[in-house]
């Protein structure tokens, strides 16, 4: 540690700390445009001088290291003022060259009242200025439909350069030109193709970058701020979802350290408009082959009418997944006490149950433990698709040290460099047996992570080669103390939830596949999933949120909650319990969907043991207590778990993985419901299509 005099407070600050840092621990601000904690250190805004005693002019304290300040003559720590009258002078010089080019459109600026620039000219700036010259203007660029320009407000921190260069790991923006001329543009002014690109709208200082869907619609005193979690993949996203009114208007990250730090993707971000078009809002029925407008009570009727006198083993219940555990722990409650045993929440026909322990089913590591690994195999999965933020956590990873990653499965852009070993099981085979030129590298590690994905899973081969996984893993033998190296990557937000509560098929129960195939059931509960055909012959029971692929094939629509509308727990792919707080309300008729079991069971006969939400959680926690450790990860014995994988039966087959994720904007009912990810999913594809050719 060293000593430093910050504005007369000493302070002891690692050697490696910058200025600005050590100036922030003394508690002093410094204001900055160009810093930001997690890219590099750029140090061209010099919003943040400072006096450095001995120093012959104002030192810019993003970029001057306290190991490089100088101690007085008589051993002194060195001094710092931040508050001085050459401090002072320094910002309001700088504050006035930025000001010189900068347009005065604050009223009608998207980014008035949480505009950096706007703050630090009050704080920092004069009344009045020196130049009188025409102020330079810059054509807006086209960089696709998430984010739109107004580069006459750029004051070129080179914020999201930096961010696509170094953390999304595409770099589609880049300076051109130089001194007044310089501008920030994309090549050729072609749209930007980073899945995380909307990042850079948040990272924008001023209001050059915003996010285009919401331009002119909202101020943020408008709005009301709700803390939730995402849903659009596994990964389990921090976010704040903005309403006004009854409507959600925006949906922006929170910091999240664990999980994903203060980044979300794009279809997190921009799903909003999927949230109020082509919802469900009251209930239907199918009557002469057409759906009709029906009350509840008709709804619920037809319902009991069904299942009265059916036979238990002609009765099924599946989970889509974007259900939380509540209205899956109760539909599980309500099937138990109808003697139901056809249950299953494997949408995508995984090969995974919880019967091999809670390690067989998790990301053992976890998120922020992918820093730790030293040595990457990716089998079965396209993280940049399935999870975003946890392929960028791996390029974070790979950044702070080069390391050895090695892929089998999809050969796709990771947006970090990798060794591509093979597409198929076979090549997993070779990587085990020793006779891959990976194998080497990879045993030789101390914290080797093997991720497997959906791809490898949800194949009939799929537990014969978590099993060979499983063997790869205990192979290596455990180096570190407490490193878990295997980690199951899901991309099913309610998955984890429904495995830990059990929702799979009991004893002589029938899988996911086999229930929707043609006359396997008379009566088919569907929850949400919207993701597979059901065949003909059994009479459907639909209830979710929006008119898609579950609906169209319902003959009973009961209208659920979105994320957005209801308070929920979720699971991540790690195992972390989180809660998903209600920012807004349902549309029309539409029920929290425990709510809608709950009045159902009364009219079937079988009155569920909850009259609230709290009674239903009280409930959740007694069954399963580690519902109740919200923000945490249960513990899990995965050495047990390795030993229960290894021994499964089965041979892999000899097929190539194929993805997992077929579109990464597209992937459930409310993604699809969205024009704004409807578009960016066509341009997807049209680059696919020239990468082609």
């Amino acid at each position: 540690m060293t000593k430093i005099l910050v504005d007369g407070i000493e302070v002891d600050v690692p050697p490696d700390y910058t200025l600005l840092q050590a100036c922030e621990v003394a508690g002093a601000e410094i204001p900055r445009f160009c810093f930001h904690e997690r890219l590099s250190i750029a140090g061209n805004c010099r919003m943040c001088l400072v006096e450095l005693k001995g120093a012959p002019k104002p030192v810019a304290s993003c970029a001057w290291a306290v190991r490089d300040c100088r101690p007085g003559p008589n051993g002194e720590p060195p001094a710092v003022s931040t508050k001085s009258a050459l401090t002072k002078k320094a910002r309001e010089g700088v504050m006035e060259f930025l000001l010189i080019n900068h347009p005065l459109d604050c009223p009608i600026c998207d980014q008035g009242g949480h505009c950096d620039l706007q703050d630090q000219a009050m704080a920092y700036g004069v009344d009045s200025t020196r130049y009188g010259e025409n102020k330079r203007a810059v054509e807006e660029k086209y960089i696709g439909p998430l984010v739109r320009t107004a580069m006459n407000r750029c004051i070129h921190c080179t914020r999201c350069v930096r961010f696509l260069a170094e953390v999304a790991g595409v770099p589609d923006l880049g300076a051109i030109g130089r001194g007044e001329d310089m501008e920030i543009t994309s090549y050729l002014e072609r749209a930007m193709e980073s899945e995380l690109q909307g990042n850079v709208a948040d990272l924008c200082p001023v209001g050059a970058l915003v996010h285009k869907p919401q331009s002119y619609n909202v101020r943020p005193w408008e709005l009301n701020k709700t803390e939730s979690v995402d849903v659009m993949d596994a990964v389990g996203s921090a976010i704040r979802v903005d309403t006004r009114g009854r409507e959600v208007m925006q949906i922006e990250p929170r910091v999240n350290e664990a999980i994903n730090e203060e980044w979300i993707s794009d279809k997190t971000r921009h799903v909003v408009d999927g949230l109020r078009l082509q919802r469900l809002d009251r209930p239907y029925l199918r009557e002469n082959g057409r759906l009709r407008p029906a009350s509840w009570a008709e709804a619920f009727g037809a319902i009991a009418a069904k299942l009265k006198g059916a036979d238990p083993k002609r009765v099924g219940a599946i989970v889509g997944d974007l259900a939380g555990a509540e209205e899956i722990f109760a539909l599980k409650t309500l099937m138990g006490a109808l003697k139901v045993q056809n249950l299953d929440c494997r949408q995508d026909g995984a090969m995974i149950d919880p019967a091999w322990g809670r390690a067989a089913y998790t990301f053992g590591p976890g998120i922020a433990g992918i820093e730790q690994a030293d040595a990457i195999l990716i089998v079965g999965a396209n993280p940049r698709t399935e999870a975003s933020l946890l392929n960028a956590r791996i390029r974070k990873r790979w950044r702070l040290a080069p390391i050895q990653i090695g892929v089998i499965g999809e050969d796709a852009d990771l947006t970090y460099p990798h060794t591509y070993l093979g597409a198929g099981p076979e090549t997993l085979a070779e990587v085990a047996s020793g006779r891959h030129s990976f194998a080497e590298a990879f045993k030789a590690a101390e914290r080797p992570l093997i991720i497997v994905g959906q791809a490898a899973l949800a194949r009939p081969d799929g537990a014969a080669l978590l099993a060979a996984v499983a063997k790869l893993v205990q192979g290596l033998g455990v180096k570190a103390e407490g490193w878990n190296g295997l980690g199951v990557l899901q991309n099913a937000a309610s998955r984890v939830g429904a495995l830990d509560l059990g929702f799979v098929p009991g004893e002589g129960g029938l899988s996911f596949a086999e229930m929707v195939e043609a006359g396997a059931l008379d009566v088919l509960f569907n929850l949400g999933a919207d993701e597979v055909e059901v065949g003909p012959g059994a009479f459907v029971i639909y209830q979710g949120t929006h008119g898609d692929k579950g609906a169209h094939r319902a003959d009973v629509i009961l209208p659920g909650a979105a994320y957005t509308e209801k308070s929920a727990t979720y699971v991540n792919l790690e195992g972390r319990v989180q809660l998903a707080n209600r920012a807004a309300f349902p549309p029309g008729d539409a029920r929290e969907d425990w709510a809608i079991l709950r009045a159902l069971s009364d009219v079937l006969g079988h009155r569920l043991p909850f009259d609230s939400l709290n009674a239903l959680r009280k409930a959740l926690y007694a069954a399963h207590p580690h519902f109740a450790g919200i923000d945490q990860v249960a513990p899990t014995d995965g050495a047990a778990a390795l030993t229960t994988l290894a021994g499964l039966a089965g041979e892999p087959g000899r097929e190539a993985f194929r993805p997992a994720v077929a579109d990464f904007y597209l992937t459930n009912p409310i993604a699809r419901a969205s024009r704004v990810l409807a578009e960016c999913s066509g341009l997807a594809r049209g680059r696919a299509l020239e990468a082609a050719e």
